[in-house]
């Protein structure tokens, strides 16, 4: 009998020692729990090291809430000390470094644009926290099959939220497709989190121009911050400038005016 690797991801440790457990009475499938982000992508590279990778991976919606503080809170390293901590980003991550394994979404309400945004992210499925236990082996088992798996109720909804979605990167790639060569050079430089400074040793240009350019650039996105231009930027696929790198493989490019993510 082929056996089913899962791992559920959750910071509420009873819930996830007591979903684990009622797994793990099923005759195909084997189950581990991790606490965190982190931990989930920590126990999936042990895995694969040991050549036994997981196939699915169970990730709780709110993961990462809990590091907010609260009665019942468990420790969670804050994002910047481990890059990865929410729901989304988890699935995200997997989905783009370990395209074999499924994620499926655990939530506790239905909400179309949270799960359209982790379909997005390369989710297979979205499920309530409070189904059957069969329902749950059925999508484990049916995104196994490539299927997709969503509650009927949130169906138009998420179709809804996908569509809008698409138009907003359509119109997104037409505004940044109107900028020149060395506006979208500059564009992606402000993607990456560069201060001006850092803009013009980077591209061998000096502050004044690079003003001008960020200024050409935010008026031709039609938006008046370079936050709102970075967010448009992502929207239409721009990704950020590579870092560039002396002899010695370290970062050498000022990386002034880090936004926040």
């Amino acid at each position: 009998m082929a056996r089913i690797r899962v791992l559920v991801v959750d910071d509420h440790r009873i819930f996830a020692e007591s979903l684990a457990a009622a797994l793990a009475a099923e005759p195909d499938v084997d189950v581990s729990a991790a606490g965190s982000g982190p931990a989930a992508l920590r126990a999936l590279e042990r895995a694969a090291a040991e050549g036994r990778g997981y196939d699915v991976l169970l990730v709780d919606a709110e993961l990462g809430a809990l590091a907010t503080g609260g009665a019942h809170a468990v420790p969670v390293p804050r994002r910047e000390e481990t890059g990865i901590v929410d729901g989304i980003s988890l699935v995200a991550g997997v989905s783009s470094g370990r395209p074999a394994v499924r994620s499926v979404v655990l939530a506790e309400k239905d909400d179309p644009r949270a799960a359209a945004r982790a379909l997005q992210a390369g989710a297979s499925g979205w499920v309530a926290k409070d189904c059957s236990l069969q329902r749950l082996l059925a999508v484990i088992r049916g995104v196994l099959r490539d299927e997709t798996h969503l509650p009927p109720a949130l169906l138009t909804g998420v179709l809804r939220e996908l569509t809008a979605a698409r138009k907003h990167r359509t119109e997104s790639e037409r505004l940044v497709e109107s900028l020149t060569p060395r506006e979208r050079e500059v564009l992606r430089c402000m993607v990456a989190g560069l201060g001006r400074k850092a803009v013009a040793e980077r591209l061998f240009l000096s502050p004044h121009t690079v003003r001008t350019h960020m200024q050409n650039v935010l008026g031709k996105l039609g938006v008046h911050s370079t936050l709102a231009a970075v967010a448009l930027a992502r929207r239409a696929g721009v990704g950020p400038a590579e870092p560039a790198t002396g002899p010695l493989g370290r970062d050498v490019v000022e990386r002034g005016g880090q936004l926040a993510q």
